[in-house]
C-alpha cells in the first residue's frame, strides 16, 4: 500500500504533465475526509471480520434489531440499497448465519427476513468493537472540537444531498 505522500507525489505529478501544477489535493479539506473515511472503514472491517460482520451488514442489522423481521423491500428503503445489492447482500448473510428468510404469513410470494439468535448474540462484540475504532479515531480530539466536526460534516452531507443546490 501507497504512503499518503507518495499517492500525493503520484497525482501532483500527473497534473503536472496536464499543465496544472497549482493543484495540491492535500490542500483541499475533502481531501482530508475521503482519506479518513477510508482509514476509519478499513479499520471497521478489521474489528469486525474475526466476529462475521461487514460494514455491508450493519444497515440491515441494525434495521431489523430496531424492527424486528421486516420484508426484503422495506429492508431497500431503510438501507438505501439497490435491490441487486440488497439481494446478494441477503444472500451472504443468510450464508454467514446471520439472517433467516421464511414465508411471509400474510403473502405467501413474500418472505420476512429476520435476524438469527447468532446475529443477536454477536451484536453486542460488534458495536464494542466499533466503539473501539471511534474513539481511537477520535482520540485527542476534544468535545468542542467533535462537535465542530460534526457540525461541519452535516453541513457538507446536507450540501451534497441537496438537489437544487445543482
Amino acid at each position: 500500500m501507497l504512503l499518503i505522500s507518495e499517492h500525493l507525489s503520484c497525482i501532483s505529478h500527473a497534473m503536472e504533465v496536464k499543465g496544472d501544477p497549482a493543484w495540491a489535493p492535500e490542500s483541499a479539506p475533502t481531501f482530508w475526509v475521503n482519506h479518513a473515511s477510508r482509514l476509519i472503514m478499513r479499520h471497521f472491517e478489521e474489528q469486525l471480520r474475526p466476529l462475521g460482520f461487514g460494514m455491508a451488514y450493519l444497515p440491515v442489522v441494525m434495521a431489523l434489531e430496531e424492527n424486528g423481521p421486516l420484508l426484503q423491500r422495506d429492508l431497500l428503503e431503510r438501507a438505501r440499497v439497490e435491490q441487486p445489492t440488497m439481494a446478494a447482500l441477503l444472500a451472504r448473510m443468510e450464508r454467514d448465519g446471520l439472517i433467516v428468510r421464511l414465508p411471509d404469513p400474510t403473502d405467501g410470494r413474500a418472505r420476512q427476513v429476520s435476524l438469527t439468535a447468532t446475529a443477536k448474540a454477536r451484536l453486542p462484540k460488534v458495536m464494542h468493537a466499533m466503539q473501539h475504532v471511534v474513539e481511537r479515531a477520535m482520540s485527542g480530539v476534544s468535545e468542542r472540537e467533535r462537535a465542530a466536526l460534526m457540525a461541519t460534516l452535516r453541513r457538507v452531507v446536507e450540501n451534497l444531498s441537496d438537489p437544487a443546490a445543482e
